[in-house]
């Protein structure tokens, strides 16, 4: 079984066939989907497929950073509203991005610290969004990282280093997608130096799709892309792949 520990099925991508595209999933062996919350507009949304596909979709709630605005507070009032009424898996998305707009950087650095401290709270593991934002992200994590503090680092594009000090905080694994079978990517060679104890496969979808796929609306079923890709790196078959993948995600979601 293969699992995807990152995918928004929930978005407009897949309204016309998400059925269809759940069922393509689970006959490439790709059985669970966790789908990353990403304001208060998507929860509903969220849910809906959850409780729908309650035996292969597991929800989380967060708000991710791009929508992070000046309301943030409420944003993250409606978050802590819903932990009350239902069950998630996770806080996130959450983290910093400074990729497309600086302007409420502050901003998102004060609502990745509260999340995460609903994160603990809750004892649920965070999903982190790092966009051109490593040092900003590391800095809050080397301040609240404690042994109630796990979680993954979702599509991962970092170097060496900056797996390595993932990997040293104890409680994180490292998310790989669709980029790392990019022929113009450096991602294979990261990961050939990472554990595959510390890997969780993902998608992202419906971004970010796989070599032979890429330019496409991505889908879990291509995971399978990945996943072989990934195999090969470590010279290992996709059966054992599989196997230390699920047992890694296992230990991040508690399922």
């Amino acid at each position: 079984m293969l699992i995807d520990t990152h995918t928004h099925l929930f978005l407009d991508a897949f309204d016309s066939d998400i059925e269809e595209v759940i069922n393509s999933a689970i006959g490439n062996n790709v059985e669970k989907f966790f789908l990353p919350n990403i304001d208060s507009s998507t929860i509903e949304r969220l849910l809906n497929i959850s409780k729908k596909y309650p035996n292969n979709c597991y929800p989380l709630i967060g708000l991710h950073p791009t929508s992070v605005k000046e309301n943030y507070k409420q944003e993250i009032d409606t978050i802590e509203y819903w932990l009350t009424k239902e069950k998630f898996y996770a806080i996130g998305e959450i983290g910093i991005d400074l990729y497309w707009d600086k302007t409420f950087e502050h901003q998102q650095e004060d609502a990745f610290k509260i999340q995460i401290e609903i994160a603990k709270k809750h004892s649920l593991p965070i999903i982190i969004h790092a966009r051109e934002s490593f040092n900003e992200i590391f800095s809050i994590i080397d301040q609240l990282n404690d042994e109630k503090l796990t979680g993954i680092f979702h599509s991962f594009t970092g170097n060496k280093e900056q797996a390595e000090k993932i990997i040293n905080y104890g409680g994180f694994k490292i998310g790989i997608n669709g980029i790392v079978t990019f022929k113009n990517s450096e991602l294979a060679n990261i990961v050939k130096q990472i554990g595959i104890e510390h890997i969780l496969l993902e998608t992202d979808s419906p971004y970010l799709a796989p070599h032979p796929k890429r330019g496409r609306r991505n889908e879990s079923s291509f995971l399978i892309y990945t996943a072989k890709k990934i195999a090969e790196l470590y010279n290992i078959s996709i059966d054992e792949l599989a196997d230390v993948t699920t047992e890694n995600a296992k230990q991040i979601f508690k399922f």
